[in-house]
């Protein structure tokens, strides 16, 4: 094993629904008598965790709880999961933007982070007073920062504006310049949130090559992304977040697979809101035989229709587009049973999702069904590398060898 890098202990963080604070004197005197006598807080007890889906009985919540993990020098870690799983108040917690309500952070070096667009720049000043200006921020010395400049401006690409006050910037531009600044501070650890999102691709692309420049220097980055595809790329390790606790952590492939499964589900059943349009979904399925993939739907009609377009949508498990295929159909009854069967013997092995799709343009109500089915596709196809499926089809080549 290398060296800790960083290190959380049953890392909590709780927040008071409703107004900022306590909110009342008497709950701040609780908590002050409370701390006189070495107990703990009594309103961490009467809580529940950060779960959107159900009504939380108590005004206090845990955005984070009892997390745990370890981080050697020169990983990278992804951290992932849906909206509001707790992954950018993590990163506030690790950035030392917040205090955590319980547990405790070990660091080993200096931390740099890059949590949200614009964060340490003024708007009236220039692109270049606002590099010193971050750089001072984040911990850099003059002499630091006169030294990186050239570089910091090129690598942003806002060499043009840079003696442009940045209210004049784009988001993308702030962005570009912010990364720029961290990048090139000399710290041990790089914290990253989703804010390369707002970025252009090619940007992106800039970026996640310059953290893997960065990992291979023995420096750690700890990256936050919706963008499956930038987490696989750079990172060697990843955790699922879900309601704020740790679910899952190992390997950056197989955390990926888990966190796309939980997303879809076996099939799609009928949603008894979409009744009022002229055609809907009432339930796709999908099964594998062989070299083939059965995709069937009943599909309701209120009328005769002639011309209705279906389509379905093929994704891998990284939500990639795979491919599609439509068809125009008439419905002839209230109750239609679709059937289409598609050659899949390039497929490789391993999970993929398809949506859904029904319209007549500018006639009747759009329908489309996001990840309706997963299914897990296993027809002998692998990969050698590494054991692992890279992409999602066997493409056809001639090898020679002399």
């Amino acid at each position: 094993m290398g060296r800790i890098a960083l290190k959380t202990s049953n890392l909590s963080k709780q927040y008071r629904l409703g107004q900022v604070g306590t909110g009342t004197i008497s709950h701040d005197l609780n908590r002050f008598f409370s701390k006189l006598r070495g107990k703990e807080d009594p309103y961490l007890q009467v809580t529940g965790l950060n779960d959107r889906s159900v009504k939380n009985d108590s005004d206090y919540i845990w955005a984070l709880k009892d997390v745990s993990f370890e981080v050697e020098e020169g990983d990278v870690l992804g951290i992932i999961g849906k909206n509001g799983a707790g992954k950018s108040t993590l990163l506030k917690l690790l950035s030392r933007i917040t205090s955590p309500t319980q547990g405790s952070i070990q660091y080993n070096g200096r931390i740099t982070s890059l949590l949200e667009v614009g964060t340490g720049f003024h708007q009236e000043l220039t692109g270049r007073e606002n590099i010193y200006l971050n750089g001072a921020i984040l911990g850099m010395s003059k002499k630091e920062i006169s030294k990186n400049l050239d570089e910091i401006i090129s690598f942003s690409g806002c060499s043009k504006y840079i003696d442009t006050p940045v209210k004049r910037y784009s988001s993308g531009m702030i962005v570009r310049l912010g990364f720029s600044v961290a990048a090139h501070l000399e710290s041990e650890m790089l914290i990253v949130d989703e804010v390369l999102a707002v970025g252009d691709v090619e940007f992106q692309k800039k970026c996640i090559g310059k953290m893997q420049d960065i990992s291979g220097t023995g420096r750690t980055v700890l990256f936050v992304s919706h963008n499956m595809n930038s987490v696989e790329q750079l990172c060697n390790k990843a955790i699922l977040l879900e309601n704020g606790t740790i679910v899952s952590e190992g390997k950056t492939t197989d955390i990926i697979r888990e966190y796309q499964a939980s997303n879809v589900v076996e099939n799609y059943k009928l949603n008894k809101n979409k009744q009022n349009q002229s055609a809907y979904f009432e339930e796709i399925e999908a099964r594998h035989e062989g070299s083939k993939l059965i995709i069937s739907a009943q599909v309701i009609s209120q009328e005769s229709i002639r011309n209705l377009t279906c389509g379905f949508l093929l994704k891998d498990n990284w939500n990639q587009k795979v491919g599609t295929i439509f068809e125009r159909i008439n419905l002839d009854q209230t109750k239609n049973k679709v059937e289409v069967v598609i050659d899949i013997s390039n497929l490789l092995a391993g999970s993929y999702q398809i949506d859904g799709s029904l319209f007549v343009p500018k006639v009747i109500n759009y329908e489309y069904i996001e990840n309706g089915v997963s299914i897990e596709i296993n027809n002998g196809n692998s990969n050698i590398y590494e054991g692992q499926n890279i992409g999602a089809m066997k493409l056809n080549a001639k090898w020679s060898v002399n």
